[in-house]
């Protein structure tokens, strides 16, 4: 899982350095390259924002969509570290947060329900999470915060941004 975030880390970061915002982050947006890299795709959610614009479109798959996305009270690129949050969530747990088929709940839930965590997953993994899960988005983690955090202890980013990390899985050709 840190592993993965931390690709989707590196590209965030270098998207929102374009004045980018992805706006469609899901497992099934995601592809493992040939050296086991995450590669970020389908980008007909994305939009050029300048520094602290906003929009209004309400677009993004229903669980990953950020209460400010809900509200509709305009988004930026905080919106993509809050579906990060959720795409960590749903890494390390199976499901992301607040999961309901009700749409209506799910909607509620993102909102204002509490976060809450399997035992399984780690102190640090949990702080992380909470941390792009906040619901002020002014105040969510971003690249830096994420960067230092505990969660990714170990992690060289001048090396995970040349792609020098061993990646957790190296698909196999002609399997």
């Amino acid at each position: 899982s840190r592993f993965y975030a931390a690709c989707v880390v590196s590209a965030f970061e270098h998207l929102h350095r374009k004045e980018i915002v992805y706006r469609d982050l899901k497992p099934e947006n995601l592809l493992i390259d040939r050296e086991g890299y995450l590669k970020v795709v389908d980008f007909g959610f994305a939009k050029k924002l300048k520094r602290n614009e906003k929009t209004f479109t309400t677009c993004g798959t229903p669980e990953y969509l950020a209460p400010e996305i809900i509200h509709r009270k305009g988004h930026g690129k905080a919106v993509d570290w809050w579906s990060l949050g959720m795409l960590i969530y749903e890494l390390l747990t199976g499901l992301p947060p607040w999961y309901t088929k009700n749409r209506l709940h799910l909607f509620e839930d993102i909102c204002w329900a509490p976060l809450r965590f399997p035992r399984h997953v780690s102190d640090s993994a949990r702080s992380l999470i909470r941390g792009m899960l906040c619901r002020d988005p002014a105040l969510r983690f971003r690249a830096e915060q994420c960067k230092e955090h505990a969660f990714y202890n170990g992690i060289d980013w001048n090396v995970a941004m040349e792609r020098g990390l061993t990646a957790a899985i190296v698909p196999v050709p002609g399997t």
